[in-house]
């Protein structure tokens, strides 16, 4: 089982001079899900290499048993800081894909012609696509036949009223929640930070931070690894 993650290489969070980039529980609660199902993971990432970091997510009250687990793990930590380029990925050399959330992606893999094209790849060949948080928004122009990937599918993401709990509508690119409906999704959610993992098809989506291990966990299910 060879899974792919993709991550951001954005770091400017819109015109407010402070960084942002890839959320951390986003990426080590399935990295470690997939890890230790026995997977071969491979990262990448638009620009390669060590992808930046939302320092918000670096923070102690985000902090989560997985965050911990990577900081004592040099090898998880090696392989984060030497991503490979995203043009150089092919998708039939995986199983699966895995997107993690932070508001990086907005700005970046949502317009990565090598990502949209990558994920459009995965769909045609009938291989599960995933994605946590702020990460569904690199759907915004993924089409199969000129349709919109999330047509008519059930999905969820980020919702507007948590992007207005953390203050920053005025300052995305656009809101996933918004986007996804606009693109014909059959969006749903939870509470506000609540667990809420969306399986439709071969399309797994999560909410938020507090759904990346579910996400991971559908996917593996999906999979044949639970």
């Amino acid at each position: 089982m060879k899974l792919l993650i993709v991550l951001t290489s954005h770091d400017k969070l819109g015109d407010t001079g402070k960084k942002t980039g890839f959320w951390l529980e986003e990426f080590t609660s399935p990295y470690y899900e997939f890890l230790d199902a026995g997977a071969d993971i491979v990262l990448a990432s638009p620009k390669g290499g060590q992808p930046p970091l939302d320092p918000k997510s670096d923070e102690p009250d985000a902090q989560t048993e997985t965050t911990e687990r990577f900081r004592q793990d040099k090898e998880a930590q090696k392989r984060l800081a030497e991503t490979r380029k995203l043009s150089e990925i092919n998708a039939d050399d995986f199983d699966a894909v895995f997107y993690p959330g932070g508001h990086g992606p907005l700005w970046d893999l949502a317009e990565d012609e090598h990502s949209i094209k990558l994920i459009e790849a995965f769909w045609r060949a009938d291989k599960p696509v995933a994605a946590v948080c702020h990460a569904p928004g690199v759907f915004r122009h993924v089409e199969i036949d000129d349709i919109p990937l999330v047509k008519d599918k059930h999905v969820t993401g980020f919702s507007n009223s948590e992007e207005e709990a953390v203050q920053l509508t005025e300052v995305v690119p656009f809101l996933v929640e918004d986007d996804l409906k606009k693109n014909g999704g059959e969006y749903s959610k939870a509470a506000d930070w609540r667990p809420y993992v969306i399986v439709d098809g071969r399309l797994i989506t999560g909410q938020n931070p507090a759904s990346s291990a579910g996400v991971a966990q559908a996917l593996l299910k999906m999979l044949g690894s639970d």
